[in-house]
């Protein structure tokens, strides 16, 4: 018996010292761990750096749109806050692109969006002089001497090649005399005038200009130069989770798809924006100043505010039918492929002749249907659900041929419309 006690007393006593032969092994381990993840964070850190380097140059266009006011090259009504007042200010990058800049900022105690673009960094040794020297080319037109009337004449013939011939051009020709007449004098100065001319190259600003009185589009609250300020919207895609694309390869994609639909704002209130989504497609198409393409149907492009009504966020890959069908006109082609406006307006090649047709294959409302499928879907009402998948399978088979567009898109548009308002009426989503 005293042998037996005498045993688990030393065995309790030299126990302690058994597992210490084990704790090198796993003090090197979670050292190891520990070095990887601050191996990681460090990389994190330095691509997000790099990427904000490469991308956010608002120093750059604030010199140089400053530089050209004070010298008097350029004129518009958000120059005296820009560069004078230090009233509106670029405060949080947005850039997705060096050459155009996306800041938010504040002005007049509002929430805005300062656009502006510049000169690629690669085409330029990089001294401010050089970008000031290719800045100078935006605003050589138009010329000095140039009268009233012929400046209403090069307005009416790039409006004419940009939007179409259209019965209501000479409107819209007065809407942009009228917005550069910054003070309001009647008459447009040769800062104004060379300001103007160069927003309109601007394929964002223009549209913004032919549809400022649609509600879904982002209203322009100013301009300096080629720089433009407009109305922010509260949430600027459709899903609140980005994943940069320098950790797309580690972060499984089926991952953020699954925190983003957890994210994601109640049904009922996706159904809301799901409407104001498909009346933009009916305001783009067959408007005053002609049809529109959507050119690229990214979530990140369509956005929503705080009563989440549709707002679209960017307008850059949205282009007029005149312009994708001169760009496609005569184009020389082997596949598909070679007759893609943008990132998805595709015609099909002619592969006797060699060339692309003008007619684009997927109209804008299969587009926004392809992207519904995705945000409308999860979480729908399970007495809904399945005429929801119907009208959206539909819906993504939509042709572009002319055949089709008139009475086929607007009973597709229409029908999911209705399904969508009869369940969320006399709700406090409505």
């Amino acid at each position: 018996m005293s042998c037996h006690v005498l045993s688990l007393y030393y065995g309790f006593i030299l126990s302690p010292h058994l597992p210490k032969s084990r704790l090198p092994a796993i003090k090197v381990k979670y050292l190891l761990l520990a070095w990887l993840g601050i191996l990681i964070a460090s990389w994190v850190l330095y691509m997000q750096y790099a990427s904000y380097a490469e991308l956010c140059r608002g120093h750059v266009c604030h010199m140089v749109i400053c530089d050209h006011y004070r010298r008097g090259i350029i004129s518009g009504s958000s120059c005296k806050a820009l560069c004078d007042q230090r009233t509106l200010n670029l405060q949080r990058c947005m850039s997705t692109s060096s050459t155009h800049q996306v800041y938010s900022g504040l002005w007049k105690e509002r929430p805005v969006v300062i656009k502006c673009g510049i000169e690629d960094p690669v085409k330029t040794d990089g001294a401010p002089d050089s970008v000031l020297r290719q800045e100078m080319t935006l605003f050589d037109k138009p010329t000095r001497g140039t009268s009233m009337d012929e400046f209403k004449e090069m307005l009416h013939g790039f409006l004419k090649a940009n939007l179409g011939e259209q019965p209501s051009l000479n409107t819209l020709v007065d809407r942009v005399i009228a917005l550069a007449d910054v003070n309001q004098d009647g008459k447009v100065s040769l800062a104004e005038a060379k300001s103007i001319w160069a927003l309109l190259q601007i394929n964002e600003f223009l549209l913004m200009v032919a549809l400022q009185e649609k509600e879904h589009t982002p209203k322009l609250l100013g301009f300096c130069g080629d720089l433009y300020v407009t109305e922010r919207v509260g949430h600027s895609s459709l899903y609140r989770l980005e994943v940069p694309h320098y950790l797309q390869a580690l972060v499984p994609e089926t991952l953020s798809a699954s925190l983003n639909h957890w994210l994601a704002p109640a049904w009922p209130r996706r159904a809301r924006i799901t409407i104001g989504l498909l009346e933009f497609v009916e305001e783009v198409f067959h408007g005053s100043y002609g049809s529109f393409l959507i050119c690229d149907a990214s979530p990140h492009h369509v956005g929503y505010n705080s009563k989440y009504d549709c707002k679209m966020a960017n307008l850059r890959s949205v282009a007029s039918e005149a312009v994708v069908r001169g760009f496609l006109r005569g184009r020389r082609c082997e596949t598909n492929a070679d007759c893609t406006y943008g990132r998805d307006c595709t015609a099909t090649c002619d592969r006797l002749v060699k060339q692309c047709n003008t007619e684009v294959v997927q109209p804008n409302l299969a587009k926004v249907c392809v992207l519904l499928q995705d945000f409308l879907l999860f979480g729908a009402p399970s007495d809904l659900r399945g005429d929801l998948e119907k009208q959206l399978r539909t819906c993504v088979t939509l042709s572009g041929l002319a055949s089709q567009m008139e009475v086929h898109h607007s009973l597709v548009l229409n029908n999911l419309k209705t399904l969508l308002w009869k369940k969320i009426s006399n709700t406090q989503y409505s």
